[in-house]
C-alpha cells in the first residue's frame, strides 16, 4: 500500500517554480529593496524598510492570488488542505516574501 504524505507537493512545487519564472522581476526587486535598506544609514533605514515592505506585500498577494486561483475549484475541505500545503511550500522556499500567507494561518 502506498501513502501519500503530501497530496499537493508536486502540484505546488510546480506552481512556486512558475510563480518565481513569472515573477523573477518582482523577486530580483525585492532583494535588491532587502540590500538597500539593512546597507542603509541609520537615518535612510525607516523609509527604505518601507520601500522593502510594499514589494513583500506584492509578493504575497500574488502568492495568494495563485493559491486562491486554484483552491477556488476544490471542496471545501480540499481546499483547506491545498492552502496549508501551498502557505507551507511557499514559506519554506520564499521565506518572508510569503510573511501574507501567514495571516492565514489561524483560519
Amino acid at each position: 500500500m502506498i501513502f501519500r504524505r503530501d497530496r499537493f507537493g508536486d502540484l505546488v512545487r510546480r506552481q512556486l517554480d512558475l510563480f518565481e519564472t513569472d515573477e523573477a522581476e518582482l523577486l530580483a526587486e525585492a532583494d535588491q529593496a532587502d540590500a538597500a535598506w539593512t546597507g542603509a544609514d541609520r537615518e535612510d533605514t525607516e523609509e527604505l524598510y518601507g520601500d522593502y515592505q510594499l514589494v513583500v506585500d506584492a509578493v504575497g498577494e500574488r502568492l495568494y492570488d495563485v493559491r486562491e486561483a486554484y483552491a477556488a475549484t476544490l471542496e471545501e475541505d480540499v481546499a483547506a488542505k491545498y492552502r496549508r500545503a501551498f502557505d507551507r511550500a511557499a514559506l519554506k522556499r520564499f521565506k518572508d516574501l510569503a510573511s501574507f500567507l501567514r495571516a492565514g494561518e489561524d483560519e
